[in-house]
């Protein structure tokens, strides 16, 4: 019995789901949020939207600083297409911003694809850090299987950028298309929050949905800006605003 208690957490950590803090968001998704021990995937809905899918990525993975852990990103080393210049662009301020202290993130940049791979999937049987993201420019179907299971077996969250031109099948428990939105600003026209368009198109034991979000730096929290069409009613009947979206 003792043993077995010791086992609990560890068995009850893999099947735990980070939250957006959105009902309307959260309803859609297995287990109320992000499988934390599984493949999640985000794709640019253009080429300039790049930069905002990545600072999707940063804001969900601020949420998990509760951990005293760290959080791995590995990217393509400067100068690597497509996406060899998102390294410079994660820069202390920024990630101070959307709540995600520099000095709890550990970069490793990579020059091939295989190097990318095999850092990531070292980085999860670690089992050190709290999340690992990485940045592929081609993931097939084999290859995200190995991903998802090691995730899955490791109890980690794994959030992969990918970008559009190169997506096929995956066995990722979820994709999102991400799209910049015009920000929030205050009444003196100064920028408040960012806000992304955001397109679940696959959700495994889940149901696909649109919405706009934005991100609060104060409370580094998820709120509904504004819904864009969905015909998939929510578990609580759609007629959430956005003054009832809570932040968690």
């Amino acid at each position: 019995m003792e043993e077995l208690r010791r086992l609990l957490p560890v068995i009850e950590g893999r099947h735990r789901a980070l939250a957006f803090g959105v009902e309307t968001l959260d309803s859609h998704l297995p287990g109320g949020g992000l499988a934390c021990g599984a493949l999640h995937e985000f794709v640019p809905h253009s080429e300039h939207a790049i930069a905002a899918a990545l600072g999707f990525m940063m804001a969900i993975l601020a949420r998990l600083l509760s951990s005293t852990r760290p959080i791995v990103v590995v990217m393509p080393a400067a100068g690597l297409r497509p996406y060899g210049r998102l390294a410079a662009r994660l820069f202390g301020h920024g990630l101070a911003a959307l709540g995600l202290d520099p000095a709890r993130l550990i970069l490793v940049e990579t020059k091939e694809r295989k190097d990318t791979l095999w850092a990531i999937a070292e980085a999860l049987r670690s089992g050190a850090p709290a999340a690992v993201a990485g940045v592929v420019d081609r993931l097939d179907l084999k290859l995200s299987q190995k991903l998802q299971l090691t995730a899955s077996d490791c109890g980690l969250p794994l959030l992969l950028l990918r970008p559009a031109a190169s997506l096929d099948a995956s066995a990722a428990a979820t994709r999102w298309r991400i799209g910049a939105a015009p920000g929030a600003h205050d009444r003196f026209g100064l920028f408040m929050r960012p806000r992304w368009h955001l397109h679940l198109e696959r959700c495994r034991n889940g149901r696909p949905g649109q919405w706009v979000v934005e991100y609060d730096h104060v409370a580094h929290c998820f709120s509904l800006a504004a819904a864009l069409a969905d015909p998939a009613p929510s578990r609580d009947g759609g007629e959430e605003s956005a003054a009832k979206t809570r932040c968690a």
